[in-house]
């Protein structure tokens, strides 16, 4: 079973992100005054990038109403401001998301602007929205998707409410791909030694704050929970010590994730706690990575993507210590659900 990581593959399947990064910005310039509300709506693991750009969309703007739904929450509430001032943004990263699609479906009737992020486009969400950003057939969609709609976002902000990283946002994410090989090649080391002991546990915690959430939410029930068929929990740092630090004792599996947002303070206080309780702490700190080519005004920003890869080598690990691919499901895209 293959696990060493292709840096070449990996940058090669995000040249099409980066040769768009521009477009997106240009495009969220452009809708920036036309729209009073945004609506991210989509499934998985885009639904949880939509949880990051969010975060920076209520820390950064004074004038717009921000929400997330999944589509299927989305199409019962059917929200009634709906309107020609209103935003709704889907993702898919293969295209074919059911409910995403059928959310987009939805919204043909409606007078709002719908724009979407997929790979190409043929596939039914890129014909089901007016506007469609493509990432060409690729295998790092999620990343590709962040980048895109970070840079959508990144727009918004600079036009709508003078946002000065514009530009140093830009940069940076065309920077990305190459500092997120780094960060998975370099993290390969630690990533086998930690597969190795914790490969025999059913049951994980991975904690985290603010936008960082999102990877522990990715990783955990996209990556650990879909393909390793593992009981993973993710719990946000902010409802921790609200229930859930019950649970913790010196057998318990955490892995911890800081970053450099506004949230650090709550997940220090996660991490002082945990590391007296348990000995079985995997903790993994944003600064710690060099991040070589993103500024260090858009660290927070891409941190969950750059700390996620290097995460997602433990999974590939134990992928192989459960002989048991990354590809693998039991039930998605098998049975009828």
């Amino acid at each position: 079973m293959a696990i060493q990581f292709n840096r070449e593959a990996f940058t090669t399947s995000l040249q099409q992100s980066v040769q768009i990064v521009d477009d997106a910005q240009q495009f969220g310039q452009e809708l920036a005054t036309r729209f009073d509300r945004i609506y991210f709506v989509s499934c998985g693991a885009p639904n949880r990038i939509m949880l990051g750009l969010q975060y920076w969309l209520e820390r950064y703007s004074h004038t717009l109403e921000v929400r997330r739904y999944f589509p299927a929450d989305f199409m019962d509430i059917d929200p009634p401001r709906l309107d020609e001032r209103t935003l709704v943004v889907l993702a898919s990263k293969s295209g074919t998301t059911q409910e995403t699609i059928a959310a987009a479906r939805f919204l043909r009737d409606k007078p709002c602007l719908t724009v979407g992020v997929t790979q190409t486009a043929e596939l039914p969400l890129a014909q089901a929205v007016q506007h469609c950003f493509l990432l060409g057939r690729t295998d790092e969609a999620y990343f590709g998707c962040f980048m895109i709609l970070q840079a959508l976002v990144g727009g918004i902000l600079a036009k709508r409410e003078g946002w000065p990283l514009l530009d140093k946002l830009t940069r940076s994410l065309k920077a990305l791909p190459q500092a997120l090989a780094d960060a998975a090649i370099n993290n390969d080391r630690r990533a086998t030694e930690e597969a190795r002991l914790y490969k025999d546990d059913r049951v994980m915690y991975f904690l985290a704050s603010g936008p960082m959430f999102t990877t522990a939410y990715v990783f955990g029930v996209c990556v650990v929970m879909e393909s390793q068929w593992l009981h993973c929990l993710p719990v946000e740092a902010a409802e921790f010590f609200h229930g859930p630090f019950e649970a913790i004792d010196a057998t318990t599996p955490l892995l911890l994730l800081v970053g450099e947002d506004p949230s650090r303070a709550q997940m220090e206080r996660v991490v002082r706690f945990c590391q007296r309780y348990t000995e079985r702490v995997m903790v993994y700190d944003a600064k710690d990575f060099p991040m070589e080519g993103i500024d260090p005004e858009i660290r927070a920003i891409v941190a969950p993507y750059i700390v996620g890869i290097a995460v997602e080598r433990i999974a590939a690990h134990l992928a192989v210590w459960h002989q048991q691919p990354l590809t693998t499901r039991r039930y998605m895209w098998k049975t009828e659900y």
